[in-house]
């Protein structure tokens, strides 16, 4: 047996007697598969599963999500962050049942589609369609650059070709169970820090395991810098003790979700007062400061409880606390609502 062939004969032993329950792996249907698969990017398997089956029974096929209203797609997202992946989800089902009927068993055709990008077609032509394509995500980078004390720098554009070129030379008949393995090996085994390299199935294998590297791999120079942004954000409770909320545009960051008024830091209230076109009483309060975190980017949230007797006018409209399931929040201002709700 070449030792390719020993090393994917190591690791398919090692998944099919170890892998974890999923409910994506009990299905060979490629949307569902396709929805887990843009559940799990950047978002831990433990948060999603709960959201995949709550989604699942909600949408339960092609035809359910392409005809669902986006407002009642992205409720059943929300708390997931990354909205822009369940907006191009749903425009790529919409396309898939409006071109194919149904998932195109077809890489090219699926790569052309909506958010797809190599890896998720990777994942699902795999694991839908047992398809031989490469799935590289962060784990199967990490595995690679150590079974072979690859000294690549993984951040540079050109690396994803470079280890999809080194899964391509290794991958059995069974492409979908392969792929997931190496997903499953990275994140359960060979993991960023503290690695369980004595249990590792194939650590025969492994350069940088007999070279006293692996944590050096897999090598990523490029440093993301982090942004912070400073807001004021103004809880505005009328008479009936309702709060005043406005919908983000429809594109850019948490396009289309409903927020408090958010403002400058800066921003004198004569100023928000002209904006909300709205007369705000004296006693305005700092009421809590919250900070979240996005991909690059920090958000520093000063939280002021301003009272008026006004109406709501333009884009602004008043939310009784008992409607706010109605309405897609980020994270961000459902933190706000809870301290609210708790500290009344």
């Amino acid at each position: 047996m070449k030792k390719s062939e020993l090393f994917a004969a190591h690791l398919l032993s090692w998944f099919d007697s170890n892998k974890r329950e999923m409910p994506w792996r009990e299905t060979k249907d490629p949307y569902k598969i396709w929805l887990s698969e843009v559940m799990l990017q950047q978002t831990q398997v433990n948060t999603v599963r709960d959201y995949y089956l709550r989604f699942i029974e909600r949408f339960p096929t092609i035809e359910s999500l392409a005809g669902a209203d986006e407002d009642d797609v992205l409720k059943y997202w929300e708390g997931l962050g990354y909205y822009s992946r369940v907006r191009n989800f749903q425009t790529a089902v919409r396309e898939v049942e409006e071109t194919y009927g149904s998932v195109p068993a077809d890489g090219e055709k699926f790569l052309a589609l909506k958010g797809v990008g190599p890896y998720t077609r990777g994942a699902v032509m795999s694991i839908a369609f047992n398809l031989p394509y490469p799935a590289v995500d962060g784990n199967v980078f990490r595995v690679f650059s150590r079974l072979d004390d690859d000294p690549t720098d993984t951040a540079k554009p050109a690396a994803r070709k470079h280890f999809e070129e080194k899964v391509m030379q290794v991958m059995p008949e069974r492409a979908g169970d392969f792929n997931e393995a190496l997903m499953e090996l990275g994140a359960t085994v060979c993991t960023p820090r503290n690695p369980i390299c004595m249990l590792c199935p194939v650590n025969e294998h492994c350069e940088a395991f007999e070279a006293g590297t692996v944590l050096e791999r897999p090598v990523k120079i490029k440093k993301l810098k982090r942004k912070e942004l400073r807001y004021k954000v103004m809880l505005i409770v009328n008479d009936a003790g309702q709060l005043l909320i406005t919908q983000r545009p429809k594109s850019g960051l948490l396009g289309g979700m409903w927020q408090f008024p958010m403002f400058d830091e800066d921003m004198a209230t004569g100023d928000i007062e002209e904006i909300l076109d709205m007369k705000l009483a004296d006693d305005k309060e700092k009421f809590v400061h919250v900070t979240h975190g996005f991909t690059h980017l920090d958000w520093l949230l000063d939280v002021y409880i301003a009272r008026t007797t006004d109406e709501a006018s333009g884009d602004y409209r008043f939310m009784a606390l008992e409607e706010k399931e109605k309405y897609t929040f980020p994270v961000s201002m459902t933190k706000i609502f809870d301290r609210y709700q708790a500290g009344k």
